[in-house]
């Protein structure tokens, strides 16, 4: 499903958010030991001071990714290029994500110390919350832009040091048009056996339409 990162001013009503989370909590996990949990971010005091930083960390970290993956350069300096589309849709949601109207805060108890796989128990149920969404009539992304405020959201949020927090998701009501996603071909991701060697029935359905991936050449 795609990433949808434009709402409607409109809340997302309890039961939403309850069949999306409910979606989520049916995903598997590593050992079956179900140590995921969900902070739920609509309205209220809290939620809105936890948003409102999220939104400030965001701004840091996309100005520092415009400027190294080059978005005002070369092609970006057009205004209907890919590349100043992706820059123009960042600085939106960015600019609003303080006001999403929710914002979920996956997370992992751990049983150990880090490993670079804990993410295999967390990001299943983030996939499964995005379709139910989808299927529900609401979207969302999967982001990272509470790490440069982490210190200050798991102080105010009261989320132990045992807890890996795995994620930024904001949902709501997509506004505007959002059309069919598009990725590369099919033979770009599947390999036949052994590195490299595309089988020849990884063909994309007739009339798929394809886009680059990464960021933007400069």
């Amino acid at each position: 499903t795609r990433s949808i990162r434009r709402y409607a001013d409109e809340p997302v009503p309890e039961s939403v958010l309850r069949d999306i989370c409910f979606a989520a909590s049916r995903a598997p996990t590593g050992s079956n030991r179900q140590q995921f949990r969900m902070i739920v971010l609509t309205d209220g005091d809290i939620a809105q001071q936890a948003k409102h930083l999220i939104a400030k960390g965001a701004q840091r970290l996309w100005s520092a990714k415009r400027r190294n993956d080059g978005y005002d350069e070369g092609s970006g300096i057009t205004d209907d290029s890919p590349k100043a589309r992706m820059a123009r849709s960042m600085e939106t949601y960015v600019d609003s994500l303080g006001d999403v109207p929710a914002l979920i805060l996956p997370t992992l108890i751990r049983h150990r110390e880090p490993t670079s796989t804990e993410g295999a128990s967390v990001y299943p149920a983030m996939q499964n919350l995005l379709l139910a969404a989808r299927g529900l009539g609401y979207g969302g992304v999967v982001t990272m832009w509470h790490a440069a405020v982490e210190p200050q959201l798991r102080a105010l949020l009261q989320i132990p040091d045992d807890v890996f927090l795995a994620a930024t998701v904001t949902l709501g009501k997509p506004a505007g048009n959002h059309g069919p996603v598009r990725r590369r071909p099919l033979d770009h991701f599947v390999y036949d056996g052994v590195w490299g060697q595309s089988p020849a029935w990884a063909v994309d359905p007739p009339g798929t339409r394809h886009t680059s991936a990464g960021p933007p050449r400069r």
